[in-house]
Protein backbone atom coordinates (compact mmCIF):
# COMPACT_ATOMS: atom_id res chain seq x y z
CA UNK A 1 0.00 0.00 0.00
CA UNK A 2 1.24 3.48 -0.88
CA UNK A 3 0.69 5.37 2.36
CA UNK A 4 2.32 8.53 1.02
CA UNK A 5 -0.42 9.03 -1.57
CA UNK A 6 -3.24 9.13 0.99
CA UNK A 7 -4.99 12.42 1.65
CA UNK A 8 -5.14 13.79 5.19
CA UNK A 9 -7.27 16.43 6.87
CA UNK A 10 -5.48 19.07 8.95
CA UNK A 11 -8.14 21.01 10.79
CA UNK A 12 -10.56 21.99 8.02
CA UNK A 13 -7.94 21.63 5.27
CA UNK A 14 -7.45 18.53 3.10
CA UNK A 15 -3.88 17.82 2.00
CA UNK A 16 -3.40 15.78 -1.20
CA UNK A 17 -0.72 13.49 0.26
CA UNK A 18 1.39 12.76 3.34
CA UNK A 19 4.58 14.59 2.32
CA UNK A 20 5.54 18.06 3.49
CA UNK A 21 8.44 20.33 2.78
CA UNK A 22 9.82 21.29 6.16
CA UNK A 23 11.14 24.78 6.74
CA UNK A 24 14.54 25.52 5.23
CA UNK A 25 16.23 28.90 5.29
CA UNK A 26 16.09 30.24 1.74
CA UNK A 27 18.28 33.34 2.30
CA UNK A 28 16.02 35.21 -0.16
CA UNK A 29 14.92 38.25 1.79
CA UNK A 30 15.79 41.65 0.33
CA UNK A 31 17.51 44.54 2.10
CA UNK A 32 14.21 45.51 3.75
CA UNK A 33 13.45 41.89 4.67
CA UNK A 34 10.66 41.50 2.15
CA UNK A 35 10.50 38.34 0.01
CA UNK A 36 12.43 38.47 -3.24
CA UNK A 37 10.50 37.55 -6.42
CA UNK A 38 12.64 34.43 -6.79
CA UNK A 39 10.70 32.83 -3.94
CA UNK A 40 7.66 32.54 -6.18
CA UNK A 41 9.57 30.49 -8.74
CA UNK A 42 11.15 28.37 -6.00
CA UNK A 43 7.87 27.41 -4.37
CA UNK A 44 6.13 26.93 -7.71
CA UNK A 45 8.86 24.40 -8.52
CA UNK A 46 8.25 22.54 -5.27
CA UNK A 47 4.48 22.64 -5.80
CA UNK A 48 4.96 21.18 -9.28
CA UNK A 49 7.10 18.50 -7.64
CA UNK A 50 4.08 17.10 -5.83
CA UNK A 51 4.76 17.89 -2.16
CA UNK A 52 1.39 18.22 -0.43
CA UNK A 53 2.36 20.78 2.21
CA UNK A 54 5.02 23.46 1.74
CA UNK A 55 6.25 25.22 4.89
CA UNK A 56 8.33 28.34 4.30
CA UNK A 57 11.67 29.07 5.86
CA UNK A 58 11.30 30.90 9.15
CA UNK A 59 9.64 34.29 8.71
CA UNK A 60 10.45 36.67 11.52
CA UNK A 61 7.75 38.57 13.36
CA UNK A 62 9.91 41.67 13.86
CA UNK A 63 12.85 43.31 12.10
CA UNK A 64 14.27 43.93 15.58
CA UNK A 65 14.76 40.19 16.08
CA UNK A 66 16.51 38.44 13.20
CA UNK A 67 18.12 35.02 13.17
CA UNK A 68 19.86 35.36 9.82
CA UNK A 69 21.01 38.25 7.61
CA UNK A 70 18.55 37.61 4.78
CA UNK A 71 15.54 36.77 6.93
CA UNK A 72 12.08 37.73 5.73
CA UNK A 73 9.94 39.73 8.16
CA UNK A 74 6.15 39.89 8.12
CA UNK A 75 4.82 42.80 10.15
CA UNK A 76 2.88 46.03 9.70
CA UNK A 77 5.73 47.62 7.75
CA UNK A 78 6.11 44.78 5.22
CA UNK A 79 5.53 45.06 1.49
CA UNK A 80 2.40 42.93 1.38
CA UNK A 81 2.31 42.95 -2.42
CA UNK A 82 5.62 41.06 -2.42
CA UNK A 83 4.11 38.43 -0.14
CA UNK A 84 1.00 38.12 -2.32
CA UNK A 85 3.20 37.55 -5.35
CA UNK A 86 4.91 34.75 -3.45
CA UNK A 87 1.71 33.04 -2.32
CA UNK A 88 0.12 33.34 -5.77
CA UNK A 89 2.77 31.01 -7.16
CA UNK A 90 1.24 27.89 -5.61
CA UNK A 91 -2.46 28.69 -5.82
CA UNK A 92 -3.05 26.69 -9.02
CA UNK A 93 -1.62 23.52 -7.49
CA UNK A 94 -3.03 21.14 -4.90
CA UNK A 95 -0.17 21.95 -2.52
CA UNK A 96 -0.78 24.08 0.57
CA UNK A 97 1.64 26.90 1.45
CA UNK A 98 2.10 27.66 5.15
CA UNK A 99 4.19 30.44 6.68
CA UNK A 100 6.52 29.48 9.50
CA UNK A 101 6.61 32.30 12.08
CA UNK A 102 9.55 32.71 14.41
CA UNK A 103 11.41 34.86 16.94
CA UNK A 104 15.05 33.88 17.52
CA UNK A 105 15.39 35.00 21.12
CA UNK A 106 19.08 34.78 22.01
CA UNK A 107 19.88 32.76 18.88
CA UNK A 108 20.53 36.01 17.06
CA UNK A 109 24.15 36.46 16.02
CA UNK A 110 26.31 39.29 17.35
CA UNK A 111 26.27 41.08 14.03
CA UNK A 112 22.46 41.11 14.11
CA UNK A 113 21.67 41.82 17.77
CA UNK A 114 23.69 43.60 20.43
CA UNK A 115 21.18 42.84 23.19
CA UNK A 116 19.00 39.84 22.28
CA UNK A 117 16.02 38.93 24.44
CA UNK A 118 15.45 35.61 26.16
CA UNK A 119 13.41 34.16 29.03
CA UNK A 120 16.49 34.35 31.27
CA UNK A 121 19.84 36.11 31.00
CA UNK A 122 21.73 32.90 30.20
CA UNK A 123 24.29 32.94 27.40
CA UNK A 124 24.47 30.30 24.71
CA UNK A 125 27.12 27.62 25.09
CA UNK A 126 28.63 25.18 22.64
CA UNK A 127 30.93 25.58 19.66
CA UNK A 128 29.11 28.66 18.34
CA UNK A 129 28.90 30.56 21.64
CA UNK A 130 31.37 33.26 20.59
CA UNK A 131 29.02 34.24 17.80
CA UNK A 132 26.25 35.38 20.15
CA UNK A 133 25.89 38.14 22.73
CA UNK A 134 24.60 37.39 26.21
CA UNK A 135 20.83 38.00 26.30
CA UNK A 136 18.69 40.23 28.46
CA UNK A 137 15.90 38.68 30.52
CA UNK A 138 12.55 39.68 29.07
CA UNK A 139 10.24 41.89 31.07
CA UNK A 140 6.52 41.22 31.31
CA UNK A 141 5.87 44.05 28.84
CA UNK A 142 8.36 42.60 26.35
CA UNK A 143 6.77 39.16 26.63
CA UNK A 144 3.32 40.58 25.93
CA UNK A 145 4.67 42.58 22.98
CA UNK A 146 6.16 39.48 21.36
CA UNK A 147 2.88 37.60 21.82
CA UNK A 148 1.07 40.43 20.01
CA UNK A 149 3.68 40.42 17.25
CA UNK A 150 3.11 36.72 16.60
CA UNK A 151 -0.63 37.38 16.31
CA UNK A 152 -0.12 40.30 13.93
CA UNK A 153 2.14 38.22 11.70
CA UNK A 154 -0.34 35.32 11.69
CA UNK A 155 -3.19 37.62 10.64
CA UNK A 156 -1.05 39.16 7.90
CA UNK A 157 -0.06 35.68 6.70
CA UNK A 158 -3.72 34.86 6.22
CA UNK A 159 -4.40 38.20 4.54
CA UNK A 160 -1.63 37.82 1.95
CA UNK A 161 -2.71 34.33 0.90
CA UNK A 162 -0.85 31.76 2.95
CA UNK A 163 -2.98 28.67 3.59
CA UNK A 164 -1.84 28.24 7.20
CA UNK A 165 0.92 29.08 9.67
CA UNK A 166 3.43 27.16 11.72
CA UNK A 167 4.75 28.47 15.03
CA UNK A 168 8.44 27.62 15.37
CA UNK A 169 8.86 26.26 18.90
CA UNK A 170 11.92 24.11 18.16
CA UNK A 171 15.67 24.34 17.45
CA UNK A 172 16.50 26.62 20.35
CA UNK A 173 14.62 29.72 19.21
CA UNK A 174 12.59 31.90 21.59
CA UNK A 175 9.56 29.67 22.16
CA UNK A 176 11.86 26.68 22.63
CA UNK A 177 13.91 28.74 25.09
CA UNK A 178 10.79 29.29 27.20
CA UNK A 179 10.07 25.54 27.13
CA UNK A 180 13.58 24.60 28.27
CA UNK A 181 14.45 24.39 31.99
CA UNK A 182 18.07 25.01 30.98
CA UNK A 183 17.35 28.32 29.29
CA UNK A 184 14.25 29.37 31.22
CA UNK A 185 15.09 29.79 34.90
CA UNK A 186 12.46 32.38 35.69
CA UNK A 187 10.74 32.29 39.06
CA UNK A 188 7.49 33.91 37.92
CA UNK A 189 4.51 32.33 36.14
CA UNK A 190 6.53 32.00 32.90
CA UNK A 191 9.06 29.58 34.41
CA UNK A 192 9.50 26.62 36.73
CA UNK A 193 7.39 23.52 36.12
CA UNK A 194 6.68 22.48 32.55
CA UNK A 195 3.11 23.78 32.89
CA UNK A 196 4.56 27.26 33.43
CA UNK A 197 7.27 26.94 30.80
CA UNK A 198 4.68 26.11 28.12
CA UNK A 199 2.55 29.12 29.13
CA UNK A 200 4.32 31.40 26.62
CA UNK A 201 3.70 29.01 23.71
CA UNK A 202 0.05 28.59 24.68
CA UNK A 203 -0.40 32.35 24.90
CA UNK A 204 1.18 32.79 21.48
CA UNK A 205 -1.09 30.12 20.03
CA UNK A 206 -4.27 31.58 21.54
CA UNK A 207 -3.38 35.08 20.33
CA UNK A 208 -2.78 33.75 16.82
CA UNK A 209 -5.99 31.72 16.87
CA UNK A 210 -8.00 34.77 17.87
CA UNK A 211 -6.37 36.71 15.03
CA UNK A 212 -6.98 34.18 12.23
CA UNK A 213 -10.18 32.40 13.29
CA UNK A 214 -11.02 28.74 13.73
CA UNK A 215 -10.91 27.72 10.07
CA UNK A 216 -7.26 28.68 9.44
CA UNK A 217 -4.70 25.94 10.17
CA UNK A 218 -2.15 26.57 12.92
CA UNK A 219 0.60 24.03 13.49
CA UNK A 220 3.52 23.98 15.91
CA UNK A 221 7.05 22.72 15.32
CA UNK A 222 8.37 21.16 18.52
CA UNK A 223 11.57 19.54 19.64
CA UNK A 224 11.00 16.02 20.86
CA UNK A 225 14.07 16.77 22.99
CA UNK A 226 16.83 19.36 23.17
CA UNK A 227 19.34 16.52 23.80
CA UNK A 228 20.88 18.48 26.67
CA UNK A 229 21.44 16.99 30.15
CA UNK A 230 18.74 18.31 32.46
CA UNK A 231 17.06 20.11 29.57
CA UNK A 232 13.74 19.87 27.77
CA UNK A 233 13.06 16.18 27.19
CA UNK A 234 10.50 13.78 25.75
CA UNK A 235 8.36 13.83 28.91
CA UNK A 236 8.17 17.62 28.66
CA UNK A 237 7.34 17.35 24.98
CA UNK A 238 4.48 14.93 25.56
CA UNK A 239 2.99 17.26 28.19
CA UNK A 240 3.25 20.18 25.77
CA UNK A 241 1.68 18.18 22.94
CA UNK A 242 -1.29 17.21 25.10
CA UNK A 243 -1.81 20.84 26.08
CA UNK A 244 -1.58 21.97 22.45
CA UNK A 245 -4.12 19.38 21.36
CA UNK A 246 -6.51 20.52 24.08
CA UNK A 247 -5.98 24.14 23.03
CA UNK A 248 -6.93 23.37 19.43
CA UNK A 249 -3.64 23.20 17.51
CA UNK A 250 -4.22 21.47 14.17
CA UNK A 251 -0.91 19.65 13.68
CA UNK A 252 2.47 19.16 15.37
CA UNK A 253 5.79 18.64 13.61
CA UNK A 254 8.52 16.93 15.61
CA UNK A 255 12.21 17.66 15.24
CA UNK A 256 15.02 18.18 17.74
CA UNK A 257 18.18 19.97 18.78
CA UNK A 258 19.41 23.55 19.16
CA UNK A 259 22.48 25.53 18.09
CA UNK A 260 24.20 24.05 21.15
CA UNK A 261 23.28 20.46 20.24
CA UNK A 262 22.41 20.60 16.57
CA UNK A 263 20.48 17.40 15.92
CA UNK A 264 18.57 19.17 13.15
CA UNK A 265 21.65 20.40 11.28
CA UNK A 266 23.22 17.16 10.12
CA UNK A 267 25.65 16.53 12.97
CA UNK A 268 24.02 13.16 13.54
CA UNK A 269 23.62 10.59 10.78
CA UNK A 270 20.36 10.57 8.85
CA UNK A 271 19.44 7.18 10.31
CA UNK A 272 20.09 8.30 13.90
CA UNK A 273 17.85 11.35 13.58
CA UNK A 274 15.18 9.41 11.73
CA UNK A 275 15.11 6.71 14.41
CA UNK A 276 15.04 9.16 17.32
CA UNK A 277 12.18 11.34 16.11
CA UNK A 278 10.18 8.51 14.53
CA UNK A 279 10.25 6.30 17.62
CA UNK A 280 9.00 9.13 19.79
CA UNK A 281 6.28 10.03 17.29
CA UNK A 282 5.01 6.46 17.27
CA UNK A 283 4.87 6.47 21.06
CA UNK A 284 2.93 9.71 21.35
CA UNK A 285 0.44 8.68 18.66
CA UNK A 286 -0.99 6.38 21.31
CA UNK A 287 -1.91 9.45 23.37
CA UNK A 288 -2.33 12.23 20.80
CA UNK A 289 -5.03 12.23 18.13
CA UNK A 290 -4.12 15.31 16.06
CA UNK A 291 -1.84 14.75 13.05
CA UNK A 292 1.88 14.45 13.76
CA UNK A 293 4.66 15.05 11.26
CA UNK A 294 8.23 13.83 11.66
CA UNK A 295 11.20 15.60 10.11
CA UNK A 296 14.81 14.53 9.95
CA UNK A 297 16.84 12.22 7.76
CA UNK A 298 14.24 10.78 5.38
CA UNK A 299 15.97 9.89 2.12
CA UNK A 300 14.23 6.82 0.70
CA UNK A 301 10.69 5.88 -0.28
CA UNK A 302 11.01 2.68 1.75
CA UNK A 303 11.71 4.53 5.01
CA UNK A 304 8.92 6.99 4.29
CA UNK A 305 6.38 4.24 3.61
CA UNK A 306 7.46 2.24 6.67
CA UNK A 307 7.21 5.24 8.99
CA UNK A 308 3.77 6.19 7.68
CA UNK A 309 2.61 2.58 8.02
CA UNK A 310 3.64 2.65 11.70
CA UNK A 311 1.27 5.53 12.43
CA UNK A 312 3.10 8.79 11.75
CA UNK A 313 0.79 11.07 9.76
CA UNK A 314 3.17 13.16 7.65
CA UNK A 315 6.82 13.03 6.63
CA UNK A 316 8.85 16.23 6.55
CA UNK A 317 11.42 16.57 3.78
CA UNK A 318 14.22 19.08 3.41
CA UNK A 319 17.49 18.48 1.62
CA UNK A 320 16.16 15.84 -0.82
CA UNK A 321 13.91 18.53 -2.29
CA UNK A 322 16.89 20.81 -2.92
CA UNK A 323 18.55 18.25 -5.20
CA UNK A 324 15.40 16.62 -6.62
CA UNK A 325 12.37 18.94 -6.39
CA UNK A 326 10.11 16.16 -7.77
CA UNK A 327 11.15 13.71 -5.05
CA UNK A 328 7.65 13.77 -3.54
CA UNK A 329 5.96 13.04 -6.86
CA UNK A 330 8.16 9.97 -7.29
CA UNK A 331 7.26 8.67 -3.82
CA UNK A 332 3.55 9.40 -4.22
CA UNK A 333 3.56 7.62 -7.59
CA UNK A 334 4.96 4.52 -5.90
CA UNK A 335 8.45 4.66 -7.39
CA UNK A 336 11.38 3.20 -5.48
CA UNK A 337 13.60 6.13 -4.54
CA UNK A 338 16.79 6.30 -2.49
CA UNK A 339 17.99 9.90 -2.51
CA UNK A 340 21.30 9.90 -0.66
CA UNK A 341 22.16 13.59 -0.57
CA UNK A 342 25.82 14.56 -1.02
CA UNK A 343 28.19 15.26 1.85
CA UNK A 344 30.15 18.24 0.51
CA UNK A 345 33.64 18.84 1.86
CA UNK A 346 36.65 21.01 1.13
CA UNK A 347 38.86 18.17 2.26
CA UNK A 348 39.65 19.98 5.50
CA UNK A 349 37.36 19.34 8.46
CA UNK A 350 38.17 22.59 10.24
CA UNK A 351 37.43 24.63 7.13
CA UNK A 352 34.20 22.70 6.56
CA UNK A 353 33.07 23.57 10.08
CA UNK A 354 34.24 27.18 9.89
CA UNK A 355 32.37 27.99 6.68
CA UNK A 356 29.45 25.62 7.42
CA UNK A 357 29.82 23.90 4.07
CA UNK A 358 27.15 21.36 5.08
CA UNK A 359 24.66 24.26 4.98
CA UNK A 360 25.80 26.52 2.18
CA UNK A 361 26.02 23.74 -0.42
CA UNK A 362 22.29 23.11 -0.07
CA UNK A 363 21.50 26.83 0.07
CA UNK A 364 23.17 27.20 -3.32
CA UNK A 365 20.92 24.46 -4.70
CA UNK A 366 17.91 26.38 -3.37
CA UNK A 367 19.13 29.52 -5.12
CA UNK A 368 19.56 27.60 -8.37
CA UNK A 369 15.96 26.39 -8.18
CA UNK A 370 14.78 29.93 -7.46
CA UNK A 371 16.39 31.05 -10.75
CA UNK A 372 14.83 28.26 -12.78
CA UNK A 373 18.07 26.26 -12.91
CA UNK A 374 18.49 22.57 -12.20
CA UNK A 375 20.40 21.42 -9.11
CA UNK A 376 24.12 20.93 -9.67
CA UNK A 377 25.19 17.77 -7.86
CA UNK A 378 28.76 18.25 -9.05
CA UNK A 379 29.06 21.63 -7.33
CA UNK A 380 32.18 21.71 -5.19
CA UNK A 381 32.28 22.85 -1.59
CA UNK A 382 34.60 25.70 -2.55
CA UNK A 383 32.28 26.87 -5.34
CA UNK A 384 29.27 26.86 -3.03
CA UNK A 385 31.19 28.91 -0.46
CA UNK A 386 32.15 31.45 -3.14
CA UNK A 387 28.55 31.68 -4.35
CA UNK A 388 27.21 32.45 -0.87
CA UNK A 389 30.01 34.93 -0.25
CA UNK A 390 28.93 36.84 -3.36
CA UNK A 391 25.27 36.60 -2.35
CA UNK A 392 25.36 37.80 1.25
CA UNK A 393 29.00 38.59 2.00
CA UNK A 394 30.81 37.35 5.09
CA UNK A 395 27.41 36.87 6.76
CA UNK A 396 27.25 33.62 4.78
CA UNK A 397 29.68 32.14 7.28
CA UNK A 398 27.92 33.35 10.43
CA UNK A 399 25.94 30.85 12.57
CA UNK A 400 22.77 29.88 10.69
CA UNK A 401 20.76 26.79 9.85
CA UNK A 402 18.90 25.10 7.02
Amino acid sequence: MNHASKTIRIGQTLLPNRLMKSAMSEQLGDSKHNPKPELARLYRTWAEGGTGLLVTGNIMISSDALAEPSNIVLDDSSNLAAFRYWTSATQHFSSQLWAQLNHPGKQSSKFLSKAPLAPSAIALQGSHKKGFNAPLEMTEAQIQKVIRQFAISAKLAKDVGFDGVQLHAAHGYLINQFLSPTHNQRVDHWGGAVANRMFFLLNVYHACREAVGDDFPISVKLNSSDFEPGGYNENDCLAVMKALETAGVDMIELSGGTYEVAAMMGEQTHSERNLCFSQFARQVKQEISIPIAVTGGFRSSQHIQETLAEGVDLIGLGRPLTVEPSFSKLVVNGDSVDMQTPTPTTGYQRIDQAIMVHLIWFEVQIHRLSKGLKPNLKLSAWSSAWHMLKMIGLNAFKPRRI
